[in-house]
């Protein structure tokens, strides 16, 4: 990790306040949409107001703050949070499973990104509404969502030294409008006794479906724990005493208003906007526009950094990766980015108004908790959590968010089946891509490099084949000196002998660190032949080229390799040599035996691929010296065709 990234994570009042800016939009934003949801379409009375606040009140403290502030940022992977994060550690304890909880939850936190811009602005928008009733929205949702998805390729350095003071501002704002409603019915704090809750779930009619909405409220929960890294949970904590009480202010200020509306029905107006003085509205509604905003920035370029560690992780397919500035974190996929601007833009023409879409909203990150307290446990277990904790921790929480996740179960057919669809597709191409990997590597020989070393020598000083590379470097398979991939032996004896002065074996692993950056080197034939292991964390940008160049240059000090050129003529100037890469494609034969699911396996693989990051591209290699080639993979023995011949 650099310096600077560092620096950041550590406790500060520059900290806390870059905190505010990257980690609490989702769940800050949330006071906008929250209680109108709770209580759309229902009579106000005592019971629904202190029960929906009592139900906002718990969820705040159960799952975000003891679950995920306190218990969830303790799984960090060296300062990182998030669903691959605490895949990556349960890796290290070869744990096979957790690849189902780590897919599903990358599924559906994705799914989620598709629906939280949208319903964020929307909900920020609509109140224009309140100035101008017959204002159309959509058309300035949808010019937001554009500007803000252009904006992605440009970075948010700038912008992001603003985040924080902004939302500072914000919680600042909804704190004390909360607050001064608060003064006129204080009697709304009985709502923090947890009877208030479990009275709207057992006694009130349809009380449980109530929990939808209150679910709302904590999901900007999940990507308050994928976020650490960028803050460091020391950070994260202070700040949340901060955010905490803003939203509680807010929520209870809002149930407070709610209280002058007993015996008459919710209207479609936000309950957020009417607390605010009919003088601060316009300022009220920039806030909360820009607030969303900002909002939504964190979770787009979450959703990149979630893509991003799983390329790295080689769970998908090799995208291009833009670097638009120097700040820790910021990454940005074209691809992704204008995925989801497609997305959104559907969303938005969808659904319409935020009230609709909050029936898609909430769903799919019910799934996403489930799978991060499941790897949880699982971690907890492997660190010899007494076993009555690691109990207490899965019946409290899978109850609770088993709870959420059959409330929001009656929003599939109202918008939610948009999410899940979505989650359950991309679920479906990450695990058919996982399964190529396991199909690939499993029928991918390797063989002993001792046995081809002698034809490898006289290869080297046979002068009858003309000279492929005075530096022949191929991208290995297999992490072993002893061994090397049987397609780079058929690459280099029968597809077209291939002869070199030096042949580089090198092997790149993804290591479960983040932030590693390391190198060894094997030494097979002393000037010769060597093998070369670059580790990378999966948060590091590859650039082989740059790495490679760089062990060559130390490996000349060092005496190891001569780099100099052995033509004679080059060689008295004193002119460097040459260094071809061989990068291999790898294609199932079209007549090898297949089930009827490695044949889906392969084709949805191939699907895939077609949409990856040339290969040469995704090493940071030139393309200027580098080869491709096509060999094949046997899967199963061929298909046997009898022939007969004819005389």
């Amino acid at each position: 990790m650099s310096s600077a990234g560092k620096n950041i994570n550590k406790l500060s009042a520059a900290g806390v306040l870059v905190t505010l800016g990257i980690i609490f939009g989702d769940i800050g934003t949330s006071p906008i949409y929250v209680m109108s949801a709770v209580l759309k379409g229902h009579v106000l009375s005592q019971e629904i107001i202190y029960g929906g606040m009592s139900c906002v009140f718990w969820t705040l403290i159960i799952i975000t703050t003891i679950k995920y502030v306190y218990l969830a940022l303790n799984a960090d992977n060296n300062g990182e949070g998030g669903i691959f994060a605490l895949y990556a550690l349960l890796r290290r304890y070869r744990i096979k499973w957790a690849i189902i909880p780590a897919l599903i939850g990358c599924a559906s936190l994705i799914a989620d990104g598709f629906i939280t811009p949208p319903i964020s602005i929307s909900s920020a928008v609509e109140g224009l509404q309140l100035l101008n009733p017959h204002i159309q929205t959509v058309p300035i949702v949808i010019s937001i969502l554009t500007a803000l998805f252009i904006f992605q390729q440009f970075g948010t350095k700038v912008v992001g030294i603003t985040f924080g003071p902004i939302m500072f501002v914000w919680f600042l704002m909804i704190g004390t409008l909360g607050a001064i409603e608060l003064t006129s019915h204080p009697e709304i704090l009985k709502a923090l006794n947890p009877y208030w809750a479990l009275n709207l779930l057992m006694n009130y009619k349809g009380g449980f479906w109530l929990l939808g909405g209150v679910f709302l409220c904590t999901t900007g929960a999940e990507a308050l724990y994928s976020d650490l890294g960028h803050c460091g949970k020391s950070n994260v904590r202070l700040s949340w005493n901060f955010v905490i009480i803003c939203l509680l202010l807010n929520y209870f200020g809002q149930s407070a208003y709610a209280m002058t509306l007993i015996g008459k029905p919710e209207t479609e107006i936000s309950i957020f906007y009417a607390i605010m003085p009919e003088w601060f509205l316009p300022i009220g509604i920039i806030v909360a526009t820009i607030a969303t905003i900002i909002a939504s920035q964190a979770l787009i370029t979450g959703c990149f950094t979630l893509v991003n560690e799983a390329i790295k992780l080689k769970l998908w397919t090799n995208l291009k990766v833009v670097y638009p500035t120097t700040q820790k974190g910021q990454i940005y996929l074209p691809a992704i980015n204008w995925f989801l601007f497609v997305g959104c833009v559907v969303v938005v023409l969808l659904f319409r108004k935020s009230g609709n879409m909050e029936a898609a909203y909430g769903l799919a990150i019910t799934i996403n908790m489930l799978m991060t307290t499941l790897l949880l446990s699982s971690l907890m277990r492997l660190r010899k959590t007494k076993w009555v904790y690691i109990v207490l921790f899965l019946v409290v929480f899978i109850s609770i968010e088993g709870v959420f996740f059959l409330s929001n179960i009656i929003k599939f057919t109202h918008g939610g089946w948009f999410t899940v669809s979505l989650a359950a597709l991309l679920f479906f191409c990450l695990w058919i891509f996982y399964e190529a990997k396991k199909l690939r590597a499993r029928h991918i020989e390797f063989v002993e490099i001792d046995k081809y070393l002698p034809i490898i020598e006289d290869l080297m000083v046979d002068e009858t084949l003309p000279k492929e590379s005075t530096h022949l470097v191929y991208m290995a398979m297999v992490n072993d000196k002893n061994h090397i991939d049987s397609n780079i032996i058929y690459s280099i004896f029968r597809k077209r002998p291939k002869r070199a002065d030096v042949y580089w074996f090198v092997h790149v692993d993804i290591a479960n660190d983040p932030y590693l950056a390391s190198y060894s080197v094997d030494t097979i034939v002393p000037k010769k032949m060597f093998f070369v292991r670059l580790r990378f964390g999966f948060k590091v940008e590859h650039k082989v080229n740059v790495m490679f160049r760089q062990i060559v240059e130390e490996m000349v000090k060092t005496g190891e390799v001569d780099i100099v050129s052995n033509y004679p003529s080059l060689r008295k100037h004193g002119m460097y040599a040459d260094f071809k890469f061989i990068l291999l494609n790898s294609r199932v034969a079209s007549d090898n035996k297949l089930t009827p699911w490695e044949q889906i396996v392969v084709k949805g693989y191939r699907a895939i691929k077609s949409l990856s990051l040339p290969t040469h591209e995704d090493f940071g290699l030139e393309l200027t010296n580098v080869e491709y080639e096509m060999v094949p993979i046997s899967v199963r023995d061929a298909i046997e065709i009898k022939l007969e011949r004819i005389k």
